[in-house]
């Protein structure tokens, strides 16, 4: 008898489960198909560089459980920040491998996949039923669950994105949680919404923005609540909600095991400064990954989603904030509005915070990915919204018809570049002229298409040797763990050497790393018909070291370097891999500066140069007792440095070459008596500054060179230089400067037009001057200022004998010393009609313009001579002087136009 009481016990559970998931049958089924699509295409993605550390993240983090030593995330993880990944996701992985004991490469990565992609397909089931639960519409929240999962970046990394995807998965969890909680209002409730939060928050700090969201709306509640009880069970449900999601925090993040107080504040301080620090293109400009744009994850989310979604989503935005404007009331108590608000709010202040933060993004956006559940969700408001304003049946069926037309055309674009959906664009930029997008943006960060690669190789040779140009293809065996999860291939079958005969696998090639050389390439992977990772042939190196023996190298040292206006060769003989192993595996590092600089773009036409760095493997070989290497330029170039460095940090050796020039400007002036005396003599000769010293140690040669030009016409500069009368230029001495015996010499050439002056110097990284002079190259303007003065009285009679003249004033000291001219100098003026004045001036009542002596004066037969051109409107009186700021006035006159008054004492 009991025991059919438990049969018809659990016969009932089952029917009950039965009918409640009977009206959800569509999205089940959409979830198999999605599962089934999965399972297809689970073998056609590689392993991704991250993946390797995220499992030894997880280990360190465990190992700490255990052991409780710090010094495992230095020894174990690959970067120290990894303690602040949380172990809750990546658990279930290693869990799964020790549980079925997988053992080799490919049932680990494959499991690694399949179990990422399902969690992220599980994530769309919580997307859809937030959405029914939010409109208790079911064909609505159908659409939801395809627009929600049907990014085409996201859906790649779904696979091989340990990273970015859960914390956007459980994004949407939390958020279903959320309406759930605020809906039933039950301790419960509100303390699986902390679990929720919590792990999110675990897995990236951003997580706390539903931490402070959940609080604020419970605050409204409290406001708004009626009667006492109320207020006493939102207090309850809150304090459940905080008590929870803080103790998941704790419980899954380990790192925050020993001192939690503090290391809170050290982790959100990885917000704003993150220690990762690379190079990244964006737009066509090469920057670092701490200095790009404000409008980095904007741009970046707007070229990469469904056009269709796009819209849907600024009309959500749009119709969010009208409600919200017409029905404040609404948008703070616990309605379908607020949640629309909500999700706006979580799509813009996120990305609000990492502008205001300045934090340090790149990658594209894969670190705001979670960025796309609130938007989507937005869409789906908007796409409601829109539905609503429409009438009769026909029209919301063709709303319907729309959407799903939209949706349909995501997948077939997907399907057009698979498996490299990772590196989508949408049409919002240009994907149809051949390599334009890989000019302009990073295509491919994760480097899966590897495999495709490899793939290749094995169509063509059983066991190719293989070597690569960048240290991110080898890194941590990245190679081989590819080739290892091909079907029933062996590591050892896959060579990487260095060999004559190899074949070269250059990742996402662009100004910073490689260049696609067309003679070389034998095969390339591309999306939009922009390559993301070429397979090309080694040069003819030993041709080429044979032309290179009958020349002088322009550098001798570890290497010896070959100078040709479009590559270089770098020779080592004797080379042995036994003896020579630390020089062949080193990065070979390269800063050089083209003949013309206007090929130089973004932050390379700030420094003046161009930067590459690069593995022997992928431009060299070694054989018979050598080692040559050769490396292709985009131009020809006038100077370079070059040397190697071992694990990103130690230099094993540097040198430069430089043109003649350098040299013949050495030998010329250091016997010449300069224009100035400084710690560098400074000469003005043949249209060039030319910096001269002797001796000069390393020290003498550390300060960043800056010169200021004043020309003899402000026409003759930059509309935006117009103003400010001068233009400025700065280079580090290796740019525009070489070594000789115990002395050095710079030079810098001046622009074609007709120069005044120069000021020049060297300064900090901090901005302090370490040295300045001027040189006034042509002083007769202020020569004739000075004659002309001299035919009146002076207005004022101070430091400076202030002189009225031709509608110019002029500042006269007949024996200057040139510390008096280094202060700047306060000129305002009173005009007789307030009207005269520009517009922000006449609040003011008087026009400033004040001035740098060196803008606007010239030291000559040991005078000091200054003019400025007054404003053609009529003057009332003038006041003048000159000021230290901070510090006050040093001296000052005041006199009206047509009468002199003496200069206060």
């Amino acid at each position: 008898m009991r025991f059919r009481s438990l049969y018809l016990s659990w016969t009932a559970q089952r029917a009950k489960v039965a009918r409640a998931f009977a009206p959800h049958w569509g999205a089940l089924a959409i979830l198999a198909l999605f599962v089934a699509s999965g399972l297809a295409i689970l073998d056609d993605y590689g392993i991704t560089w991250d993946e390797p550390t995220q499992r030894q993240s997880v280990r360190a983090s465990l190992q700490y459980v255990a052991q409780g030593d710090l010094r495992i995330f230095r020894d174990v993880a690959a970067f120290d920040v990894d303690k602040f990944y949380g172990m809750g996701f990546e658990s279930i992985p290693l869990a799964s491998e020790r549980i079925f004991g997988l053992n080799d490469a490919r049932s680990i990565y494959l499991s690694r996949h399949l179990l990422i992609h399902l969690f992220f397909l599980s994530c769309g089931l919580f997307a859809y039923l937030l959405v029914y639960g939010l409109f208790r519409f079911r064909l609505i929240a159908l659409f939801a669950m395809p627009l929600f999962l049907l990014h085409p970046r996201l859906y790649a990394h779904s696979f091989f994105n340990s990273k970015d995807i859960p914390f956007f998965g459980v994004f949407i969890v939390a958020l279903f949680l959320m309406h759930r909680a605020f809906k039933r209002d039950t301790v419960l409730a509100f303390a699986l919404l902390g679990a929720g939060v919590g792990a999110l928050t675990h897995l990236r700090i951003m997580g706390a923005l539903l931490f402070a969201a959940v609080v604020a709306m419970r605050g409204f509640d409290f406001v708004f609540a009626r009667g006492r009880e109320e207020r006493k069970r939102i207090a309850v449900t809150t304090g459940a909600f905080v008590l929870i999601g803080a103790l998941s925090v704790y419980a899954l993040l380990p790192y925050l095991w020993g001192a939690p107080i503090g290391r809170v504040a050290e982790w959100w301080a990885t917000l704003s400064d993150h220690q990762w620090d690379i190079y990244e293109l964006f737009q066509g400009t090469l920057y670092r990954s701490a200095d790009f744009p404000a409008d980095y994850v904007l741009v970046w989310f707007s070229i990469t989603a469904a056009p269709f979604a796009l819209l849907l989503g600024i009309a959500g935005v749009g119709a969010a904030l009208a409600g919200a404007a017409a029905t404040p009331g609404r948008a703070l108590r616990n309605t379908r509005l607020r949640f629309a608000c909500l999700a706006l709010a979580c799509f813009a202040l996120p990305a609000l915070a990492v502008i205001l933060l300045d934090s340090n993004i790149f990658n594209g956006w894969r670190h705001m990915y979670f960025l796309w559940a609130p938007f989507s969700l937005t869409a789906i408001f908007g796409f409601h919204w829109a539905l609503a304003s429409l009438r009769g049946a026909r029209l919301r069926a063709a709303g319907y018809a729309a959407l799903g037309s939209g949706i349909a055309a995501t997948l077939i674009s997907m399907a057009l570049i698979h498996p490299n959906q990772q590196a989508s664009f949408n049409f919002f930029v240009d994907r149809v002229t051949p390599e334009h997008l890989r000019e302009q943006y990073i295509m491919d960060y994760w480097r899966h298409p590897l495999r495709q690669a490899l793939e290749w190789l094995l169509e063509r040779e059983r066991n190719p040797v293989v070597s690569a140009h960048s240290r991110s293809l080898t890194r941590g065996g990245l190679i081989k763990q590819n080739w290892a999860v091909l079907p029933e291939q062996d590591t050892d079958q896959i060579v990487l050497s260095s060999r004559l005969d190899a074949l070269v696998l250059a990742h996402e090639p662009y100004i910073n790393e490689t260049e696609i050389s067309s003679e070389r390439l034998v095969h390339s992977i591309k999306v939009y018909n922009n390559t993301i990772l070429a397979v090309e042939e080694k040069q003819d190196l030993e041709a080429i070291y044979e032309q290179s023996m009958a020349k002088e190298p322009g550098i001798r040292s570890v290497f010896d370097v070959y100078i040709e206006d479009d590559s270089l060769a770098y020779v080592k003989e004797p080379c042995l891999e036994t003896d020579d192993a630390l020089s062949i595996r080193s990065h070979i590092v390269l800063q050089f500066i083209p003949r013309n600089r206007e090929y130089l773009l973004g932050e390379s036409k700030r420094t003046g140069f161009e930067q590459m760095r690069f593995r022997f493997p992928g431009y060299g070989a070694q054989f018979n007792g050598k080692c040559v290497a050769s490396v292709p330029l985009p131009y020809s170039i006038a100077a370079l440095r070059t040397g190697q460095i071992w694990r990103q940090r130690d230099l094993l050796w540097e040198a430069e070459f430089h043109p003649t020039a350098y040299r013949e400007a050495y030998d010329r002036f250091r016997d010449e008596e300069p224009a100035v005396r400084a710690v560098f003599d400074v000469h003005a000769a043949g249209g060039e500054i030319v910096y001269v010293k002797e001796p000069c140690v390393p020290a003498d040669r550390e300060g960043r060179f800056f010169l200021h030009i004043i020309p003899e016409r402000a026409s003759d500069l930059p509309t935006e230089r117009q103003s400010d009368g001068f233009v400025k230029f700065a280079f580090p001495f290796f740019l525009n400067g070489a070594d000789y015996e115990n002395g050095c010499a710079a030079l810098y050439p001046l622009p074609d037009y007709p120069v005044a002056a120069v000021r020049t110097g060297q300064r900090t990284e901090d901005g302090d001057d370490l040295w300045s002079v001027v040189i006034w190259l042509n002083p007769e303007p202020y020569r004739t200022a000075y004659r002309n003065a001299l035919r009146e009285d002076p207005r004022a009679r101070s430091v400076y004998d202030v002189y009225l003249n031709g509608g110019k004033l002029a500042y006269v000291n007949d024996s200057c010393d040139p510390s008096g001219t280094e202060d700047k100098f306060f000129l305002h003026i009173t005009p007789e009609r307030v009207g005269d004045l520009p517009g922000e001036r006449r609040r003011l009542g008087f026009d400033n313009l004040d001035f740098d002596f060196f803008v606007n004066g010239a030291r000559f037969d040991g005078k000091c001579v200054a003019a400025v051109s007054l404003p053609e409107y009529p003057i009332e009186s003038i006041r003048t002087g000159q000021f230290v700021s901070g510090e006050g006035e040093i001296w000052s006159a005041e006199f009206t136009v047509g009468e002199t008054r003496p200069a206060p004492q």
